[in-house]
C-alpha cells in the first residue's frame, strides 16, 4: 500500500468524510498529513491565522474561551471522529477558539489553502464539505450558547 493509499484509507474511516468517493478522498489526501499533539500541547490560539482543517483520530481536544473579566473556560470538549477548525473556511481565516490537547491526540491534518483550491476546483466536493461544515458550526454555536448560559445563570 501506498502512503497516499494508507492516507485516503485513514481518511475514509473519519466520519467527516463518511460515503465521500474514492476519487475526492485522493484530492483531500493531497492536502493531508498525519500529526500527534502531546497532553497539554496548544493546537491552535484564538486570532491566529487558521492554516489547518484537523480531523481528530484519537484523543480529545479542550476548546476553549478567553473573555478578559473571567479568563479562560473551556466551552466544548472534541474526542475522536470529530473534526477541529471552521475558521479556514471562513475569511479572515483565524481562529475563533483557543485548542488544546487533553490527552494525546492524532489528526489528519488539511491544510487549509490547498483545500480550499481542492473545494474551487471541485464544487460537488467544495458543496459537501461546506454543507458538513455547516452542520459542525451548528453544533458548536448551540454548544456554545448552552455554555454560557450556564457561565452567567441565564439558563431557565
Amino acid at each position: 500500500m501506498t502512503i497516499e493509499e494508507s492516507q485516503t484509507a485513514g481518511m475514509a474511516s473519519h466520519p467527516f468524510l463518511s460515503g465521500l468517493d474514492a476519487d475526492a478522498l485522493r484530492l483531500l489526501a493531497r492536502c493531508a498529513a498525519n500529526l500527534r499533539f502531546p497532553a497539554g500541547a496548544v493546537i491552535c490560539r484564538q486570532g491566529e491565522a487558521a492554516t489547518h482543517f484537523y480531523l481528530i483520530q484519537h484523543g480529545r481536544v479542550a476548546l476553549d474561551l478567553y473573555e478578559s473579566r473571567h479568563g479562560s473556560h473551556t466551552i466544548q470538549t472534541l474526542e475522536a471522529g470529530e473534526v477541529l477548525g471552521w475558521s479556514w473556511l471562513v475569511e479572515p481565516y483565524r481562529w475563533q477558539f483557543d485548542a488544546r490537547a487533553v490527552e494525546l491526540v492524532r489528526v489528519v491534518s488539511l491544510d487549509a489553502a490547498c483545500l480550499r483550491e481542492v473545494c474551487d476546483a471541485s464544487p460537488v466536493l467544495g458543496y459537501t464539505i461546506v454543507k458538513r461544515l455547516t452542520r459542525v458550526m451548528a453544533q458548536r454555536l448551540t454548544a456554545t450558547r448552552l455554555q454560557l448560559m450556564d457561565l452567567y445563570g441565564t439558563r431557565t
